[in-house]
């Protein structure tokens, strides 16, 4: 009960200053009043002291003005802004059956479903060779050849590193 007097005694205290910046003839103040203004209203100026100084800005100075419309749009009016058929979504045209997996997908994009393999697939290389180097910093400075069961290196491998993989190369994964 106490606090609650002392935010009434502090409201109160804030009216009466309220009041006093806006001259003192004001009508009372309701409780549906809602102003967005900084925290701390500076006191109204002194009106005997004219020290050549501009006076203290009041509470309509501190307050920001914002432009509102006129006339309320009706509910047709806003719904034809909404669906206008510029906003709608776009119906794709450029859907595809990936030749691999069968699933739908974008043309010209790699299908979801597939890019799963591919990164699966290249985490296991990428171990085989983590094994066969000992370690990221060991690793040589030569092309990569990765061959797959039923695959001899060829004359062009010569030089190259090889992995070898114990399993049947993915038909996606050509050979190159």
């Amino acid at each position: 009960m106490a606090a609650l007097g002392l935010l009434r005694a502090v409201l109160q205290r804030c009216c009466r200053r309220l009041q006093q910046g806006l001259g003192g003839h004001s009508p009372p103040w309701g409780p549906a009043l809602a102003v967005q203004a900084p925290a701390f209203l500076p006191h109204a100026a002194d009106a005997g002291s004219d020290s050549g100084a501009e006076a203290e800005p009041g509470l309509w100075d501190s307050l920001v003005w914002m432009a509102v419309p006129k006339k309320r749009r009706t509910i047709e009016v806003n719904r034809c802004r909404r669906r206008h058929p510029s906003k709608l979504i776009k119906e794709k045209r450029n859907i595809d059956v990936c030749p691999e997996c069968g699933n739908l997908k974008q043309k010209h994009v790699l299908c979801g479903y597939c890019y799963a393999k591919v990164k699966a697939e290249t985490r296991l290389i990428r171990m085989e060779i983590g094994k066969k180097e000992g370690g990221p910093f060991n690793a040589p400075t030569v092309e990569t050849v990765v061959l797959y069961d039923g695959e001899k290196p060829t004359e062009k491998d010569e030089g190259k590193r090889i992995i070898e993989r114990a399993r049947k190369r993915p038909s996606w994964f050509v050979q190159s």
